[in-house]
């Protein structure tokens, strides 16, 4: 079955990095676009990032766009989320899905949480 499991959240001060990582298995990984979305203490999902098939096609939310880069490693079945210059309205559950290339998402990972703070 389509399991995806997120790691590297954790707590960092404002300014700082982290860089999350999803292991993708039970499908065909590098057939399917990726994204990360993310859900904050009350509110609604965000979406952050998705990714193409092969890594050579990007696209950010205005929130993040400047401070967060995604990238896969198709052979590694991987999915990452490099951020930095974080900030405190970063803090969030981050998840990885499986996507389409309309933006629609399948299945989620569990999520890793994220806090930014001082």
């Amino acid at each position: 079955q389509v399991q995806l499991v997120e790691s590297g959240g954790g707590l960092v001060q404002p300014g700082g990095s982290l860089r999350l990582s999803c292991a993708a298995s039970g499908f065909t990984f590098s057939s399917y676009y990726m994204s990360w979305v993310r859900k904050a203490p009350g509110k609604g999902p965000e979406w952050v990032s998705a990714i193409n098939t092969d890594g050579g096609s990007t696209r950010y939310a205005d929130s993040v766009k400047g401070r967060f880069t995604i990238s896969r490693d198709n052979a590694k079945n991987t999915l990452y989320l490099q951020m930095n210059s974080l900030k405190p309205e970063d803090t969030a559950l981050y998840h990885c899905a499986r996507s389409s290339p309309t933006g629609l998402s399948d299945y989620w990972g569990q999520g890793t949480q994220v806090t930014v703070s001082s």
